[in-house]
């Protein structure tokens, strides 16, 4: 597993993650989730945890419980700070180069599917629908709606292809952190019609 700031010993476990999501009868990728914890983020959206999980069952249509969630809202925290850190040490959580390419390439896909899916669903939470986005965060989404569509390319040399993936993973790595600065200071907020007396 690739951990979230670079030189840290990783805290979350993808085969733990992925028991989990089995348990569940939910076939989701762990990097799915991550993608979309952090789209979540970069569009915006209120850094509490349960914020977080309720945006990630809504983004991806699940119902996660148990330990899952509290890991899941653990990630979005750690996630949240790893965006925000000044060294730019984020990292997607992705498996790491011990699994095969062709695992790596379907997470690295499933990955930039969550974030789409995170960014999209904290827009529509925010009520932002119809605003124009920030002309770096549109050609980001853009790109990892393209690299969702990856796969391995069976013809080529397993060196390019591995340069190949390195590339896509360090562009998906600072785009999430560029798409998250263009929204860093403006925060979903739920409008006013939305909001419940409790």
């Amino acid at each position: 597993m690739t951990g979230l700031l670079e030189g840290e010993l990783p805290v979350f476990d993808l085969q733990e993650m992925a028991d989990h999501l089995l348990e569940q009868g939910l076939a989701t990728p762990p990097s799915e989730l991550h993608g979309c914890l952090c789209g979540l983020l970069a569009a915006g959206a209120a850094q509490d945890a349960e914020a977080g999980l309720a945006g990630l069952n809504a983004a991806l249509d699940l119902d996660v419980h148990g330990e899952l969630a509290a890991q899941l809202m653990e990630l979005y925290t750690v996630t949240a700070l790893a965006l925000q850190d000044d060294e730019f040490d984020f990292l997607p959580l992705l498996p790491d180069d011990s699994c095969e390419l062709y695992e790596r390439t379907l997470a690295l896909a499933a990955w930039c599917r969550g974030f789409l899916a995170g960014y999209t669903r904290a827009v529509a939470m925010a009520g932002r629908q119809g605003e124009r986005v920030a002309a770096d965060s549109a050609e980001i989404l853009r790109d990892l709606a393209i690299i969702a569509q990856a796969e391995l390319d069976e013809e080529a040399e397993v060196e390019e292809s591995e340069n190949s993936y390195a590339e896509l993973v360090e562009y998906i790595r600072v785009a999430a952190l560029n798409a998250y600065m263009d929204n860093a200071f403006a925060p979903v907020a739920i409008p006013a019609d939305r909001r419940q007396l409790h």
